[in-house]
Parts: structure tokens; C-alpha cells; sequence
């Protein structure tokens, strides 16, 4: 049994963080495709167990959520009846609660885009932060019963609705498919309580670091995930990376630094050591070379 050295295993979760699909970092690192796709689910877990530790007992004067379009092993129009496990292939949305002064993802949670799941995310949100925050949604209804029985009737609850254009029509195929719908008209309603801002911008351009910076949210590719659990996994490292390690451009410290919650810049290391502490003692071996195997049985000593 070969056990992977901790030095690899650090280079290997730092080019995911870097966005890096499996395939990119296993030709880059070395390391056998199927290693390192075990090495990310099992730090991804980590990372979800670290976050659950971490991100509590949090009093954020301002809240934006938002929710951020993937899909699993096929896309939706292509999810059949037949399909086992219909909830766990096609569309999935990720629920992102950011803190707007500190930028930290406070809450995620990652599902379809339905009533049941909007209301799971706000009930983990409302266990994570003390007091009644400024909330900031889109138009997305379900969002407003669920605030409304986790967080009260007197919470400042503002909505964010945008209005598209009717479609890309008389426009070329490229310009229609990599083009997003123009915004014509945008209108602020309060929901509830008296908020003093309302606005969504912060966590929509959290949305667009997520998509850079995981392999598995870009657009018009290959690198999306093939099991609900491995995706889950990787917006996992991505939130720990991203509150833990990257410095912010503007605050000039890391999201959890500016929440208060983490005191220094931890390295990828810090992070692999904590998200591996949190899981069964198991090593993380090499995969074994199945070309030398399928010689052997090809011999006919297999």
C-alpha cells in the first residue's frame, strides 16, 4: 500500500482551490486521477465538518443570499423518469448566505431549488447567527415564508427583483448561448421590518468567484461533477478556501478573519491538516496502476 505524502497532498488540494478540474491536477501533480478524486471528497467533508464548527454563535449586521446554478451528471431536460435517484442528478443549486461587511459565507447548502430546501438553508442560517441581521433576497418566493418562521415577523427583510429581457431573439447563436439577458428594470420591495439597504451585488459576485474558482460551476464544459456527493464535497473546500485562506482584495484580510472568527491567514496545509483531523483515521493511498495489472492478467498469471 502506498500512502500518498502529506506534500503531495498538499499540492493536490491547492491546485483545486485554484480551480483545477481532477484531470488538470492529476496531470499537473502527478498523482493518479482516482487519488486525488478521493482525496477531495474526503478533505470536502472535512471542510463541511471544519465550517460547522466554526461558523457559529456569528452576529452579522447585514445578510445577502442568492443562489447559484450547477448540475449533476446530466442536465435537467435530460433526467429521466426512470433515472434512480432523480434528486441526485440534474439541476442542483447551491444556497449561499454572505455576511455583507465581512464577505464570509456564513451558510450554503446545495439541492434543488424548491420550498423544502430553501427553508433547510434558512433553519442552518438562523442556527449560525444571534440577533435579527438585515436580510437581502431575490425574487425567489419560497424565501419569505422560510425567514418569516426562523426569523420572525419583525425581521428587515428586503427583495431584490429583476426584470430580463424577453430573450436573445434575432440574435447569433454564439451571442445567444454565451450571452446572459440583458437586466431592463429593477425594483426594491420590503417584505418585512425596515432594512436600510437593500441589495444583492455582494453575493452575486461571491457567485462568480465560486464558478472561477471550482472546476465543477464553469460554464459550457466538461468538469462538471458525476455524483451529488463529490459536488458537495467541492463546495465545501471551495467555502473553507475561500473564508480561511484567500485574502480579500478590498478587506485585505480573509473573509473569517474580518467575521472574527480566525485570527490569522491559514496556508492550504492548516486547512488540509484540520479538514483531515475531522474524519476517520484512514490513509490516503496511491490508486493502484491498472495497466500493470491488465498485463499481468493478459499473461495469464492474473
Amino acid at each position: 500500500m502506498n500512502i500518498l505524502p502529506r506534500e503531495k497532498q498538499i499540492e493536490v488540494i491547492a491546485a483545486l482551490c485554484d480551480g483545477l478540474g481532477i484531470r488538470a491536477t492529476s496531470r499537473i501533480t502527478g498523482v493518479n486521477r482516482g487519488t486525488v478524486g478521493a482525496l477531495a471528497l474526503k478533505v470536502g467533508r472535512g471542510c463541511a465538518e471544519l465550517h460547522d464548527r466554526m461558523m457559529v454563535g456569528l452576529r452579522p449586521s447585514r445578510l445577502e443570499l442568492d443562489e447559484l446554478w450547477s448540475f449533476v451528471a446530466k442536465k435537467q431536460v435530460r433526467v429521466g423518469k426512470n433515472d434512480l435517484g432523480a434528486a441526485s442528478v440534474g439541476d442542483q443549486y447551491t444556497y449561499i448566505a454572505l455576511g455583507a461587511s465581512s464577505r464570509a459565507i456564513i451558510s450554503y447548502f446545495t439541492g434543488k431549488r424548491d420550498s423544502g430546501n430553501t427553508h433547510e438553508f434558512i433553519a442552518d442560517l438562523r442556527q449560525r447567527v444571534i440577533g435579527s441581521p438585515e436580510i437581502s433576497t431575490d425574487g425567489f418566493l419560497p424565501y419569505q415564508n422560510a425567514i418569516r418562521a426562523e426569523f420572525g415577523n419583525r425581521i428587515a427583510h428586503g427583495v431584490v427583483n429583476k426584470t430580463y429581457s424577453v430573450t436573445h431573439i434575432g440574435m447569433k447563436e454564439a451571442a445567444r448561448r454565451y450571452s446572459p439577458a440583458q437586466v431592463v428594470a429593477v425594483e426594491y420591495d420590503v417584505v418585512s421590518g425596515v432594512p436600510s439597504h437593500i441589495s444583492t451585488s455582494y453575493v452575486e459576485r461571491s457567485n462568480l468567484s465560486i464558478r472561477m474558482g471550482s472546476k465543477r460551476f464553469s460554464r459550457l464544459s466538461n468538469g462538471f461533477s458525476k455524483k451529488l456527493d463529490n459536488h458537495c464535497a467541492a463546495v465545501s473546500l471551495y467555502v473553507a478556501h475561500y473564508n480561511l485562506c484567500r485574502v480579500h482584495e478590498s478587506l485585505r484580510s480573509t473573509p473569517a478573519m474580518a467575521l472574527g472568527v480566525a485570527d490569522r491567514v491559514w496556508t492550504v496545509a492548516d486547512l488540509l491538516d484540520a479538514a483531515l483531523a475531522t474524519q476517520p483515521i484512514t490513509p490516503v493511498t496511491t490508486a493502484p496502476d491498472r495497466r500493470k495489472r491488465f498485463r499481468v492478467i493478459e499473461g495469464g498469471k492474473g
